[in-house]
């Protein structure tokens, strides 16, 4: 925030300088200008949960037995997977017969 104050950083520079965005820093700027630089140490920060996005590999080394059974287990999800597609593509090309069209040829 001093940075900002003492060289007259504009919102946009300075979410450009930091990689926050404007709006974060001007709540930023308000605390600061208010209650001062201990306020802001004091915020506590919003990381993401841990459950966003892809799930983390283990870092300890499987054994063989624990590969295979987590090999199995993805392919009998795939497989179930398949099934119910290819049911549903079934039923659509059957609805299409049913009114006279031909099912596509994709």
């Amino acid at each position: 925030m001093l940075d900002i104050e003492e060289n007259h950083l504009t919102l946009h520079a300075a979410s450009l300088k930091y990689g926050a965005s404007p709006t974060r820093i001007s709540v930023w700027l308000r605390i600061y200008r208010e209650y001062g630089l201990a306020a802001l140490e004091s915020i506590k920060r919003r990381d993401r949960p841990p459950v966003m996005g892809r799930p983390r590999k283990d870092s300890k080394p499987q054994t063989e037995l624990e590969r295979l059974r987590k090999e199995v287990q993805e392919l009998r999800t795939e497989n179930a997977l398949l099934k119910k597609v290819r049911a549903f593509v079934e039923g659509r090309n059957a609805r299409l017969r049913a009114i006279g069209q031909g099912p596509s040829k994709n």
